[in-house]
């Protein structure tokens, strides 16, 4: 039980990293589109280890 609670603050960790480097591409992408790209990238496995981290934690 341990584990997986580290496990799910782990994941919870990896999520708020990558949100934090969706936001600084997005604030930084303006009109170049490999920064959005780059943007939806980091959201999208923010998402997927925030969802890790739900069903590890609950």
């Amino acid at each position: 039980m341990k584990q997986r609670r580290a496990l799910g603050a782990l994941f919870a960790l990896l999520a708020v990293g990558f949100a934090g480097i969706a936001f600084a591409a997005a604030y930084g992408a303006r009109n170049a589109g490999a920064g959005w790209v780059i943007a939806l990238a980091a959201v999208a496995l923010a998402v997927w280890l925030a969802s890790m981290a739900y069903r590890a934690l609950r």
